[in-house]
């Protein structure tokens, strides 16, 4: 006999079927929320880690806004120079009514330099647009808008003609308008050379210090590039401002304070300029009809080729040589003669030296190669005696050694350093490098403030 199904539990199972149903699918759906969100942080996390991106620190306050009496800024600077181009981005910090800190220098550098484009500046851009791509990783997307963004191009485009190097500047300064970034009406220009020898020494003297403490005695700072050298410092004797020809006084303006500095950049006495020079080459033009120029600096029994802005020349040692050092000196002399202002008051200021001064030093062991070092003026010479005179016996690895120490020795000379005056050689203060770059950016940035003051 067939039993008759109980109604009641078949009518339970009809409303319990459906709920424990939905329960499942609620339960379900959780659970891909739950999994989905948990990848999504994952995602990101890899994402943000494997390019590099970065939130604002806690500890930034908005741009314009001090928080704490506390605030952080950033600059971008770009260094167009003759033989590369580099950026420089900036972070600074500053309580309120101080003279700002500099907290964080991020660096790269491409070659070759900008004036290499000159026939072709599209070809620029590309190097140029991954310099910018460096920036936006390094800086928080929150001051993009706020901070400047300056390039100033130095000895390379100064000694090209104007129209090409006016077209290189227009290039850079489109892209630069189509980047996130603070860009004013003169972001790209080129740098006299004043201006980069006083850049440099707001950047030593930030660095050290003396821009901090009014008290504490400013350095002067010697540079030597491939195109142009610089000279400037503060002279602590008020007759040196009196007995310096017209051009080389310059007047600086910083943190309501005027220093009036006696700066000097000397274009085509740059150690690249130099050699050929002393090579016996014009400036932007090849050797007559491919001819060798033929150098007492070099080992008599040395021949070779050197490339120079994107010209190359067929070099070879003077074969009648007997005393190397003395018979470069003579040609070196030649060069140098009634080019460079002497003054006395260089043996009463301490000096830094950078560039080239710092990568010959090395190069001969007179400093270590990686931390710098002191030395007195006086020992490039006795190094530029002893390797011209073992040129030919023992053949260093660069056959301009001999002629690279010998005009940086009568260089300083000429400047008036005493022998026994003690340079102080580094690429690095507190770890940051001692390029013009961070004193032209910081400057740029304090006369922001001001014309902002004044508006107000």
């Amino acid at each position: 006999m067939r039993k008759i199904p109980n109604n009641g539990n078949l009518k339970m199972t009809k409303v319990a079927y459906p709920l424990g149903l939905f329960v499942c699918l609620f339960i379900y759906v959780a659970y891909i929320k739950w999994h989905w969100a948990s990848a999504t942080q994952v995602f990101f996390s890899i994402t943000e880690a494997a390019t590099g991106a970065r939130r604002a620190p806690q500890t930034h306050s908005p741009p314009g806004t001090a928080a704490r009496g506390h605030e952080v800024f950033y600059g971008i600077m770009f260094d167009a120079g003759s033989t590369g181009t580099r950026v420089h981005i900036f972070q600074f910090s500053r309580q309120l009514g101080e003279t700002p800190t500099l907290t964080h220098e991020t660096f790269k550098a491409l070659k070759p330099g900008l004036s290499a484009y000159a026939d072709d500046v599209e070809k620029s851009t590309p190097g140029i647009q991954e310099l910018l791509d460096v920036a936006k990783q390094d800086i928080p997307f929150d001051f993009w808008k706020d901070t400047p963004l300056v390039l100033k191009a130095t000895a390379g485009l100064r000694l090209l003609p104007g129209e090409k190097a006016q077209k290189l500047l227009q290039k850079v300064k489109e892209v630069f308008k189509a980047s996130p970034f603070l860009v004013g009406d003169d972001c790209v220009s080129i740098m006299n050379g004043t201006d980069e020898g006083v850049s440099a020494w707001i950047t030593v003297n930030f660095l050290t210090g003396s821009l901090k403490n009014p008290g504490r005695s400013s350095v002067g700072m010697l540079d030597l590039g491939g195109g142009s050298t610089q000279i400037t410092f503060l002279p602590r004797v008020e007759g040196t401002l009196q007995t310096s020809p017209p051009g080389y006084l310059t007047s600086l303006q910083m943190f309501n304070r005027t220093y009036k500095l006696y700066s000097y950049s000397y274009l085509g006495l740059g150690l690249m300029s130099a050699r050929l020079a002393i090579l016996g080459g014009v400036e932007g033009k090849p050797a007559k009809n491919g001819k060798e120029l033929v150098s007492p600096c070099l080992s008599p029994s040395y021949r070779g080729e050197w490339e120079h802005a994107e010209i190359t020349y067929r070099i070879s040692g003077q074969k009648a040589a007997v005393n190397l050092h003395e018979l470069c000196a003579n040609r070196v002399s030649a060069v140098l003669q009634s080019k460079v202002h002497r003054t006395a008051e260089v043996k009463d200021v301490d000096f830094y030296a950078f560039s080239y001064y710092y990568d010959l030093a090395a190069t001969v062991g007179l400093i270590d190669a990686e931390k710098g070092g002191s030395l007195v003026v006086g020992d490039f010479e006795i190094a530029a005696k002893y390797v011209c005179r073992t040129a030919e016996t023992q053949p260093h690895s660069n056959p301009f050694v001999c002629m690279d120490l010998t005009y940086i020795s009568l260089l300083l000379r000429e400047f008036g350093f005493p022998e026994n005056k003690v340079l102080r050689l580094t690429r690095k203060i507190d770890n940051v490098e001692t390029s013009w770059a961070l004193g032209a950016i910081f400057h740029y940035i304090d006369s922001l403030n001001r014309q902002k003051s004044q508006a107000s």
